[in-house]
């Protein structure tokens, strides 16, 4: 029949139409998809590790997953699981906790681990300083400060295509010379850089009195799922020795390493700076801290995210349509005549 509209003539049908949507979780709770929705793009971050005392390791980022086109079905809920970071060092020598796991409980489910602590220099007059902690990042380990084998203590290991391993804390400039920092955390764009003597992270800010500088974490990896680039999951900076700086937090969210525990230098007006926590839902390390006189607090891990993106639907259907349908849906970009 003709419509009341002065249309075309012959039966209405439904417009399939859905937007693109955009959900995000700081935080745990469950994700309903829209009716026409078949597949996703998610990304999946977890919890940073949290930074070691003591002279201590960055930590390392939590695990960064990112994919297109995961099944799901229309109209169905599925659950979120938003990693904590990880606690950080809080006295003696103590290491961080690593950050707990984020998880995309869709019928192909997606985990982020957690990532890796970073280490201590040791209780035994740092002589025994242990592995950074493994995770989706690995860990930055602390320093080995007298010349007793075995050292320098490794980078934690990263889960695979999750991050990168954390960086090595530095072995004594000379025998009996004590003078050593943290290393930096993991990112899951780049692994940990080692301490080092007499320069940073290649060659940014000289070393001014032959001690090191803690180790830069890892960048983090940059994600489009918003619209906009952002970066997440940095790895942090280690803990510097002496009177030198602490390691810059990775591009995503890592948090700075402490100065060393004598700082500020006679070199430098520049104050204390100490360690910071890893940036709340980029799953960034948290940062490594220094020793006496200035010892700690250390930086606890970044909590984790989730993001999921739906895309637009359109989906043409028989019959025919009556002309202030088609009129509206040109007017909106949604027509097509395929």
């Amino acid at each position: 029949m003709a419509n009341s509209n002065g249309g075309l003539v012959g039966g209405d049908s439904a417009i399939k139409f859905q937007a693109e949507q955009i959900t995000t979780f700081n935080s745990t709770g469950t994700l309903t998809t829209q009716p026409l929705t078949t597949q996703i793009e998610y990304l999946v971050v977890a919890g940073g590790g949290g930074g070691a005392i003591q002279y201590g390791g960055g930590g390392g980022a939590g695990g960064f997953r990112t994919a297109t086109g995961s099944p799901v079905s229309g109209a169905t809920g599925y659950p979120v699981t938003i990693g904590g970071g990880g606690a950080a060092g809080t006295s003696g020598s103590t290491p961080g906790t690593k950050g707990t796991d984020s998880i995309l409980g869709t019928p192909t489910s997606i985990t982020s681990e957690g990532g890796g602590y970073g280490s201590s220099a040791g209780p035994t007059f740092y002589k025994d300083a242990s592995p950074g902690g493994p995770g989706g990042s690995g860990g930055g380990s602390g320093p080995c400060m007298d010349d007793v084998a075995p050292y320098p203590a490794a980078g934690g290991t990263a889960a695979v295509g999750q991050g990168n391993s954390g960086g090595s804390g530095d072995m004594p400039s000379s025998p009996g010379s004590n003078r050593n920092s943290g290393a930096g955390g993991g990112g899951a764009g780049q692994a940990g850089v080692n301490s080092s003597f007499g320069i940073q992270g290649g060659g940014i800010g000289v070393n001014e009195l032959g001690f090191t500088i803690g180790g830069p974490g890892g960048i983090g990896q940059s994600s489009l799922i918003t619209g906009s680039t952002v970066y997440y999951a940095g790895g942090a900076g280690g803990a510097a020795y002496g009177d030198n700086w602490g390691g810059a937090g990775g591009y995503g969210g890592g948090g700075r390493g402490a100065d060393g525990g004598n700082a500020p230098s006679s070199a430098s007006s520049a104050p204390f700076i100490q360690a910071d926590a890893g940036t709340v839902n980029t799953g960034g390390g948290g940062g490594g801290a220094a020793g006496a006189p200035n010892p700690g607090p250390a930086g606890a891990g970044g909590s984790g995210v989730v993001i999921i993106k739906e895309p637009q639907v359109f989906k043409s259907a028989s019959g025919v349509w009556d002309m202030n349908s088609i009129y509206d849906n040109v007017q909106e970009g949604n027509w097509t005549n395929a």
